[in-house]
């Protein structure tokens, strides 16, 4: 029987063989100063996101940075926050369950973590040991792989499972930036939306952006992006210049990576595009960066640039089309194993 994570401290209805821990990154508690800071200071202090050298980093982190930016996160939190609660927790939620109840593999279980924050990777690991599971598979919420997102889930995952003594054998997805059931996914998605909104005068692709230091030093995550676009314009029948990259989410002086969604909205509102169409390859689900970021505060630059039609096209979340390019991932995962059983023997 296929499971949804227990509420905490709930028994496991059944004991299982194999377990699926569905990473994503993470979200206040509510749309308050006082959950905004206490996420942001978990998530900033983690060296996969911020480098600098803890001497220069954390006294201004927090003598500085969590005095200053929850009161104007929080703010964008409540514009998009729901009855139900945050969305990006709300969208997983709902992916979990949709993938859960179309699997068929026998004996899974699937829950949900957040790399900062709830629910925590620790408390479903705890819950996915006391079920008896032996063999789990990481699957981090990130098509393209960068060592700020992938590796900091993937890292925080098993030093969780060191700390337990987990006698498990784990596997992870690292990427699947190119997978063609992804870029199904991302071409069904685009195509509804035309044949729902019609087409668009360009399609912006915009992708969370990284410093540019990260891409220098061997961060796969630019090249990769910048590949899912290419294989999304073939699909698409698309030319480069009505399909355009950019990079988002930008903090801080340093240089990140190039084009900036922010220059690149106006540019193009500048330059005569009319009907603007954006979709956020990047982002499994609708959260703050999709939701708030690009729909609310990217539609304003645009039209006050010049364009004068917006659309935002909704992350993959539950469609139908996301729940098979998971379930595509999983089941090569859980072939590997069986594979790997049967060379063994």
């Amino acid at each position: 029987m296929m499971q949804i994570a227990n509420p905490a401290g709930a028994e496991p209805a059944e004991r299982v063989d194999t377990a699926v821990l569905v990473l994503n990154l993470g979200t206040p508690s509510a749309p308050t100063p006082v959950a905004v800071r206490r996420y942001l200071a978990e998530f900033l202090s983690d060296r996969h996101v911020i480098d600098y050298p803890r001497w220069i980093w954390l006294p201004l982190l927090y003598g500085v940075i969590l005095r200053v930016r929850p009161a104007r996160s929080a703010q964008a939190y409540a514009a998009v926050w729901t009855a139900q609660g945050s969305p990006l927790l709300v969208n997983s939620q709902a992916l979990i369950r949709k993938l859960a109840s179309a699997s068929t593999a026998p004996r899974v279980r699937f829950e949900l973590a957040m790399t900062y924050g709830e629910p925590s990777i620790a408390a479903a690991v705890e819950q996915l040991l006391a079920s008896g599971v032996k063999r789990l598979l990481l699957l981090p919420l990130y098509p393209q792989y960068s060592g700020t997102s992938t590796a900091a889930a993937l890292d925080r995952a098993t030093a969780v499972l060191g700390q337990q003594n987990a006698d498990l054998r784990v596997r992870s997805v690292r990427d699947y930036h190119a997978a063609p059931e992804y870029i199904d996914a991302l071409v069904a998605s685009v195509e509804q939306h035309w044949r729902k909104c019609g087409r668009g005068d360009c399609l912006l692709l915009s992708f969370h952006g990284i410093p540019q230091r990260y891409a220098d030093a061997g961060d796969p995550y630019a090249e990769q992006c910048r590949a899912t676009a290419q294989l999304l314009r073939q699909r698409l029948g698309l030319a480069q210049s009505d399909c355009v990259v950019a990079f988002q989410s930008r903090v801080g002086r340093e240089r990140w990576l190039e084009p900036y969604t922010e220059d690149t909205l106006a540019e193009l509102g500048r330059g005569g595009v009319r009907h603007l169409q954006v979709l956020c390859p990047g982002f499994s689900v609708d959260c703050l960066e999709t939701l708030e970021e690009i729909a609310i505060r990217g539609r304003d630059q645009f039209l006050a640039a010049g364009g004068e039609r917006f659309d935002y096209i909704p992350a993959l979340n539950d469609s139908d089309a996301h729940v098979a390019l998971l379930q595509a991932l999983i089941e090569r995962g859980l072939r590997a194993w069986e594979d790997e059983a049967v060379t063994h023997a």
